[in-house]
Parts: C-alpha cells; structure tokens; sequence
C-alpha cells in the first residue's frame, strides 16, 4: 500500500493543474509551497489579466479552488490553504 508519505497528493501539482486550465496565459502559472505554523500554504501568482479568471465572479472559481484542495489535503490528514496573490 505504501507509506503516508507515497499516498500523500500532490497538491500544489494538483492546484497548478487547475489554475492553468483556467487563465489564458498558462505559462505565468506559479504555485510556491509555504510552510508555517498553521500548516501548508499555497501561493498560486497568474498573470494580472488572469487575476478574474482564477478568483470568478463573487471569488466563487477561488472557493471551488480552495474546497477541492481542503477536501484532497484532508485525506492526506493536512492543513492546507491556497492563497491567490498578484
């Protein structure tokens, strides 16, 4: 079955992969892991024309975004939040 450590997601792949797939500039993506007291953060940067497009009207798209990380890190047993900087 493997250790803790080889099931555990990818998350910040995971929330790269769904970042690109949203703006239109894709190869701006950058999503930078943090460690803290509080757990992991991630940091997703777009281009600032693609700022819209990741937070959706309402921040909706973010909440979705930051609903599937939270679900997949809680499999795992960790505490993650996802950050959308400019």
């Amino acid at each position: 079955m493997g250790s803790p450590e080889e099931r555990r997601p990818d998350l910040r792949a995971l929330v790269e992969y769904v970042a690109r797939g949203l703006v239109d500039h894709p190869e701006a993506v950058e999503v930078r892991e943090v460690e803290g007291e509080r757990g992991l953060t991630l940091e997703v940067r777009v281009a600032p024309e693609d700022m819209g497009k990741v937070i959706g009207r309402g921040g909706r798209i973010a909440i979705a975004l930051r609903t599937v990380v939270r679900a997949a890190a809680g499999r795992a047993g960790r505490r993650v939040s996802v950050e959308i900087l400019r």
